[in-house]
């Protein structure tokens, strides 16, 4: 490809690979169910305690990993240890040190060490995951919590997006303008939705839970900050 570098080339082709699963869904889905980010992407909805999880980016590989009872016991038991209070923004506290949990475990299960962020070349490699992994995964988390009662004051939703893949391609900067993937809760009162995005940071650090409309506002250089 004549003006562009080989690393240049490879990253283009990258790119063009996870547009297949992206491109279309570049967009807010609202209130549909998380089956069907499930379907889009090829991969087994939670069932019972057992979970698909996704890695090598864009769910290229996904490895079953059952949640045994006394996972389910440590994590109802950081989840209350966590809370300052009965209350939503207690319980988002709690759900971000229980997902951190979860991926702890999940990573030292299936050799997943994923770095923060992401590496184009990264693909492929099974120790990483994109954002799709990690919004595809944390959906399915946040569904196994919620079918054992641990979330009061909200509901698992359909993951979203944010992006400009137009201005990604035509102002070449891929980073910046890429679509990006985050699991959703909302709250039941307020109806409130809220990203819980884990792939901003390294596997097993708290994600950041803040408002939809605060997250992902301008590019990649300006994303929330972890829930602590």
């Amino acid at each position: 490809m004549a003006g562009f570098s080989t690393r240049q080339v490879r990253v283009l082709v990258s790119l063009l690979i996870a547009a297949v699963g992206v491109a279309a869904c570049t967009y807010d889905r609202g209130d549909g169910p998380p089956q069907i980010h499930f379907a889009e992407f090829r991969v087994a909805p939670p069932e019972g305690n057992s979970v698909e999880v996704c890695h090598a980016y864009t769910c290229q590989m996904k490895t079953t990993l059952y949640f045994r009872p006394k996972d389910i016991q440590d994590i109802a038991e950081v989840m209350r240890k966590t809370k300052k209070g009965d209350t939503p923004f207690q319980e988002r506290r709690a759900i971000a040190y229980a997902i951190a949990m979860i991926e702890t475990r999940v990573g030292a299960k299936l050799g997943i060490k994923d770095r923060a962020g992401m590496e184009f070349g990264g693909t492929g490699d099974p120790t990483q995951e994109d954002c799709v992994d990690e919004a595809t995964n944390t959906t399915s988390y946040l569904l196994v919590l919620q079918s054992h009662g641990l979330l009061k004051y909200h509901t698992v939703g359909i993951p979203m997006t944010k992006g400009d893949l137009l201005k990604a391609t035509l102002q070449g900067d891929p980073v910046k303008y890429w679509p990006h993937w985050t699991a959703v809760i909302q709250e039941k009162k307020t109806g409130q939705r809220f990203a819980v995005d884990s792939w901003i940071y390294a596997n097993g650090e708290n994600p950041a839970v803040v408002e939809v409309e605060k997250w992902y506002i301008k590019d990649i250089d300006n994303l929330p900050k972890a829930t602590n």
